[in-house]
């Protein structure tokens, strides 16, 4: 039994122009053990960011910790109880996030995309140096006095986590990665969109926010694997055009062994024609990698200078109204 908190907890949501996934995610969170002391639905018409959702929700919260729950996730029934007994645990822990489970819904692309999400984080457990705002808390005064996430330089869905993890831990604030504490991702994914999300709303930013910052941190999808898949990954082509057919066989076994455990997880979960698919979908999750690498790096030097960091929240940004709020 883990034990009662002191704290008191406020669960955002973000949910522009109310997604079709919002009531599921409210069940969730109200079908969870001790749901929450205060919950917030964020809506506003016209595609409002995210970043500002969450950050006018953590303006007009009372809790003491703000959990951010995506409004296309289903938080397990002992995910909030888990984030207390963190908090609680260590009063140094600033911020802490799960992950998705392993049982997504959806077709052979939206299953790959959620089973990687969910294997690079449960091979990360621990003391981190980012954020992840799909299902994520932060103590309220901590989060305020950073600036909240970063609207202006993330006016969509891109990696305002992210950076906000980095600054969080450039000031020597403690974030811990439990991949317990976890939720099911609903959101249907296609092969254009992934694309289009790999490229221009991950890898771009990430380069750019690397470039920087001047450090690349071995976290997540930036470790030592993840670096030499896609370097085992691009050298096949130039074996091939040498004629070095011992070359091309040496990284083929390269890239599926520094993957093998994910790839049995694919299979386990999505069946072995499905399975096989999913490791084409993760080659080309590399490929989409560097290519946004070297747009990443035209985009930097294109930019004079870099952005200044956020100021602090306050009171004065305009709010959107609450769709629920129960104190």
């Amino acid at each position: 039994m883990l034990s009662r908190s002191v704290a008191r907890i406020s669960v955002v949501v973000p949910a522009s122009n109310r997604p079709a996934t919002l009531g599921a995610c409210v069940e969730g969170i109200e079908a969870a053990s001790r749901p929450g002391d205060e919950l917030l639905v964020m809506t506003e018409p016209g595609g409002t960011s995210p970043a500002r959702l969450r950050n006018v929700g953590a303006m007009k919260a009372t809790g003491d910790i703000v959990v951010f729950v995506d409004a296309d996730i289903v938080v397990h029934q002992d995910a909030f109880d888990r984030l207390r007994a963190a908090f609680d645990a260590d009063p140094t822990l600033v911020a802490a996030f799960g992950s998705y489970d392993d049982t997504p819904p959806g077709g052979t692309v939206a299953m790959f995309r959620n089973l990687l999400h969910h294997h690079v984080h449960r091979s990360a457990a621990g003391p981190a140096t980012t954020f992840w705002a799909g299902l994520g808390a932060v103590r309220r005064r901590t989060f305020l006095a950073a600036g909240g996430f970063d609207d202006r330089r993330y006016p969509r869905p891109m990696l305002e986590d992210v950076e906000l993890g980095l600054r969080l831990t450039d000031d020597g604030e403690k974030i811990l990665l439990i991949p317990e504490v976890a939720g099911t991702h609903l959101k249907t994914w296609g092969l254009r969109q992934m694309a289009r999300t790999d490229v221009r709303d991950r890898g771009v930013p990430w380069t750019r926010l690397l470039l920087e910052r001047r450090r690349a941190p071995a976290v997540l999808n930036l470790g030592w694997r993840h670096r030499l898949s896609a370097l085992s990954l691009f050298a096949m082509p130039v074996f091939a055009v040498l004629g070095v057919l011992l070359g091309v066989a040496a990284c083929a076994a390269l890239f599926l062994g520094l993957n093998s455990r994910f790839y049995a997880l694919l299979v386990r979960r999505m069946g072995v024609a499905r399975g096989v698919a999913g490791i084409g979908l993760h080659a080309l999750h590399h490929v989409l990698a560097v290519a946004a690498l070297g747009l990443g790096v035209v985009a930097h030097l294109r930019r004079s200078h870099a952005l200044p960091r956020p100021t602090p929240l306050d009171a004065r940004l305009p709010e959107p109204h609450p769709a629920r709020d129960r104190s």
